[in-house]
C-alpha cells in the first residue's frame, strides 16, 4: 500500500478534489492528514472547527482513499501558549524556547497534557466511526529539535517525583549515585538538580537517570493518548512516526503500547547528519548509504512486534541537512521497494505537493508547487504498477543472524564516551552493515528476547547486562558474539565489582576487563589468529584464562570463547568484521556472499530483491527467467526481485 501526507488546511478547497483524484490516479491508498492542524481544529479551548475536516475525509474518500489521522499535539496553537506560556520548554541554557515552529511543549506541563487530552478525545470520538479511518498517529517525531527535553522548573520537579518513586530513600540514591565524590550528597529529593549546566562533569549516573526519567515520561503519554483513542475507536490501529537513529527514549517500550511501528525515512538528510568520514558523504550523497535505511527498517520491525510503516519517505531534495541533494533518478523507487522488502505494509511519501511557503518550502513533494508531477512522483507511480504485478508479499521469515540493539547502550556511551568518537550508531551500523555485505539476512532485537532459531547473535555493545538478558544470552543455541564495553556497567551506572563483563557474564565466559583506551583517529591495534584485521576508536585488555582465538600484536587476547560466547575486545573495523563473521558464520553453516559496497540483497518468504546503490551495473546470481522485477543485470541505482522457488 502505498501513501502520501497531505494538508488540506493548506490549499484551497477548491483544490482538494483534484488532489484526491490524481493521488488515486498515481496509485495511491492511503493518505495522513491533521498532525499539525490543531489551530485549525480548536480555535479556542473546547471549542472545536471539525466541519473543514468533514469535507477533506469526505472528499478523499470519494476516491476511495484511506486515512490516517495524526493527533496535532506536535504543534500547540498561539492561544494555548497564551493562556499557559509554562508549556514552551526550556532550553539548556534556561531560556524559554519560543513558539514559532513546531514541538514547542514540555510533557511536564499539566496544561499542556489536560489540552493534549481535550483534543485527543474529540478527534477520537468524532473520527473514531467515521468511513475510511483506518488508523491514527499520536504526535509526530518525539525527539526531533532535541524536544525530548526540556530544563525548567516543571522539570525537575518531574525529576525529583521520579526519582523518590524510583529510589524511596534519599539514602538510596546518594548510594547508587556516588554521591560521597565531590561532596554531592544530598539530603532530601527537593534538593536534586537537573543535570545541566555544572561547572565540570555531570555525574554519568544522573544523567542516565534524566534520560530515563524521561524516556518514561514519553511513554507514558504515548500510552495514554492510545487508551484514549482506543476506546472510542476499537478497530483502528495506533502507531507513532519514530525518527530513525534518534535514542533519545526507549522505542522498544513504546512499540509494546501500539498495533505497529513507523518510522520517517529520509536516506539522504541522514547521510548528511551521521557522522561518516567525507568519502562516504560524497559517495552516498544522492543515494543514501545502502544500510542506513535497511537497518531502521529491521529495528522498526522489531519495535512493532513483527508491523511497521514508513510514514514518511523522502520524495526528493529535503530542506533541513547543510547540505540537501537531489536524489539519483530511480532512488526514490529503490528506496520504497526496499522498504518492502524489509516487511513494511505500507510507504507513505512526505508530502504530496511541495509547500511554496513557510519553514519547508524547499522540501520536495510528489507535486511541485506548480502542480506538476515531480521526479519522486513519477517513480512513486512506477512502484505502484509494480507492486500490482508482485501481487500479495510473502511474510518475512526469521533471519538466521540477530543483532541486539539497546537504547541503555546509546545512553551510556553518550555520557560516557571515554573517546569522542564512540558513537553507538555507528558502531552498530558498521557490525551491520558488515552481515548485510556477506548477503546475511539481520533481525535487531531488544536485549532480552528469546534467541531461539538465531545460529548467531550479535551483541555489538551491551554495557548493562540485566538478569534478563544475560539469561537469553547463555540460552542461545547459537553463537553469541559480544562486543567492546559490554557488561562494563551496573544499573546504577558503576563499574562492576568484579570489573566487566559482570559476574552474570563471567560465570559462564571466564574474563575480566582490566584496562581500555580509546584510540586517536589514526591509530590502530593489528588482530591476528582465527580471524585477522585491525581496530579502531577502542581496545581492551583481557585477564583469562582461556586461550584466545585471536591476539592483538602485543600478545594480548582480541577474542576468547567459551561455548558459543565470545567476547571481542575492540572496535573492529571493517577487515575485521569480516573476517570474524567468516569465521563464525562458517562455523554456524550460514552461507555468504560477496557484495559489492553498492549491493544488497534481502529475502522476504521466497523473494530476493537485490538493489544496487551504485553507479555501475551488476549481474545477479540468477537466470533471467526467474526475475518477478527488473533485469538480471541490474543497472546502476535499479533494483530486481526473483523468486526462488
Amino acid at each position: 500500500m502505498l501513501g502520501t501526507c497531505y494538508y488540506p488546511e493548506h490549499w484551497p478547497e477548491s483544490m482538494w478534489a483534484g488532489d484526491a483524484r490524481k493521488m488515486r490516479e498515481m496509485g495511491i491508498e492511503v493518505v495522513r492528514i491533521a498532525e499539525f492542524a490543531w489551530a485549525d481544529l480548536e480555535t479556542a479551548p473546547g471549542v472545536f472547527a471539525f466541519e473543514w475536516l468533514d469535507r477533506a475525509i469526505a472528499t478523499l474518500r470519494s476516491e476511495g482513499l484511506k486515512i490516517v489521522l495524526g493527533t496535532p499535539t506536535a504543534a500547540p496553537p498561539r492561544w494555548l501558549i497564551d493562556l499557559h506560556p509554562e508549556i514552551l520548554p526550556i532550553d539548556r541554557d534556561g531560556n524559554p524556547r519560543r513558539f514559532g515552529s513546531r514541538r514547542h511543549y514540555t510533557l511536564a506541563a499539566p496544561a499542556f497534557i489536560a489540552a493534549s487530552e481535550r483534543i485527543t478525545r474529540a478527534l477520537a470520538q468524532r473520527y473514531g466511526a467515521a468511513e475510511g479511518v483506518i488508523g491514527w498517529q499520536i504526535d509526530n517525531e518525539f525527539g526531533c529539535d532535541d524536544t525530548i527535553f526540556s530544563w525548567g522548573p516543571l522539570d525537575r520537579a518531574d525529576f525529583q517525583r521520579w526519582l523518590q518513586q524510583r529510589y524511596g530513600k534519599i539514602e538510596a540514591l546518594n548510594a547508587a549515585w556516588g554521591n560521597h565524590f565531590w561532596s554531592m550528597r544530598l539530603q532530601g529529593f527537593d534538593q536534586v538538580e537537573l543535570p545541566v549546566r555544572t561547572v565540570c562533569d555531570i555525574n554519568p549516573a544522573a544523567e542516565i537517570d534524566f534520560m530515563r526519567c524521561r524516556s518514561d515520561l514519553f511513554n507514558a503519554y504515548f500510552r495514554d493518548c492510545a487508551q484514549i483513542i482506543r476506546a472510542a475507536a476499537p478497530c483502528h490501529f495506533v502507531t507513532h512516526n519514530f525518527m530513525g537513529f534518534s535514542h533519545t527514549f526507549d522505542h522498544f517500550e513504546m512499540g509494546q503500547a501500539m498495533d505497529l511501528a513507523s518510522w520517517d525515512s529520509y536516506p539522504l538528510g541522514r547521510v548528511d547528519s551521521l557522522p561518516f568520514g567525507d568519502d562516504e558523504k560524497q559517495r552516498w550523497a544522492n543515494t543514501g548509504h545502502p544500510d542506513v535505511s535497511g537497518m531502521q527498517h529491521d529495528l522498526y520491525r522489531s519495535v512493532g512486534n513483527g508491523r511497521f510503516w514508513i510514514m514518511e519517505q523522502q520524495p526528493g531534495p529535503v530542506n533541513w541537512a547543510r547540505w540537501n541533494s537531489v536524489p539519483e533518478r530511480g532512488m526514490v523507487r529503490l528506496w520504497t521497494l526496499e522498504a518492502y522488502a524489509h516487511g513494511a505494509e505500507a510507504v507513505v511519501y512526505f508530502r504530496w505537493r511541495q509547500l511554496p511557503q513557510a519553514q519547508e518550502q524547499m522540501h520536495a513533494g510528489l507535486m511541485r508547487p506548480d502542480d506538476v508531477v515531480s521526479a519522486g512522483g513519477l517513480e512513486a507511480a512506477r512502484v505502484a504498477a509494480e507492486l500490482k504485478t508482485l501481487g500479495p508479499l510473502p511474510p518475512t521469515r526469521q533471519a538466521p543472524v540477530a543483532m541486539i540493539f539497546d537504547y541503555r547502550a546509546a545512553w551510556v556511551t553518550q555520557f560516557q564516551p571515554q573517546g569522542q568518537d564512540f558513537d553507538y550508531r555507528m558502531l552498530t551500523l558498521r557490525w551491520y552493515e558488515a552481515a548485510r555485505r556477506l548477503g546475511v539476512d539481520v533481525d535487531i532485537i531488544a536485549p532480552g528476547t528469546a534467541l531461539d532459531g538465531y545460529s548467531v547473535v550479535l551483541a555489538p555493545c551491551l554495557p548493562i547486562i540485566d538478569e534478563a538478558t544475560s539469561e537469553a544470552l547463555q540460552q542461545a543455541t547459537g553463537l553469541v558474539i559480544l562486543g567492546p564495553r559490554s557488561g562494563s556497567k551496573t544499573d546504577d551506572f558503576a563499574i562492576p565489582s568484579g570489573l566487566p563483563p559482570g559476574e552474570l557474564i563471567q560465570a559462564v565466559l571466564p574474563v575480566k576487563v582490566s584496562e581500555v583506551a580509546s584510540m586517536r583517529p589514526g591509530l590502530e591495534a593489528s588482530v591476528d589468529g582465527a580471524v585477522r584485521g585491525t581496530a579502531s576508536h577502542w581496545r581492551e585488555w583481557l585477564e583469562t584464562k582461556l586461550e584466545p582465538l585471536a591476539r592483538f600484536s602485543d600478545g594480548t587476547a582480541a577474542l576468547v570463547a567459551e561455548g558459543h560466547l565470545h567476547y571481542l575486545a575492540c572496535w573492529p573495523e571493517a577487515g575485521l568484521l569480516e573476517s570474524l563473521y567468516r569465521y563464525c558464520f562458517g562455523k554456524a553453516g550460514i552461507a555468504t556472499m560477496d557484495l559489492p559496497e553498492h549491493v544488497r540483497i534481502r529475502r522476504r518468504g521466497d523473494l530476493v530483491f537485490a538493489f544496487n546503490y551504485g553507479p555501475e551495473p551488476w549481474n545477479a546470481p540468477v537466470e533471467q527467467s526467474r526475475m518477478l522485477l527488473g533485469d538480471q543485470k541490474i543497472a546502476a541505482w535499479d533494483c530486481a526481485c526473483w523468486r526462488t522457488s
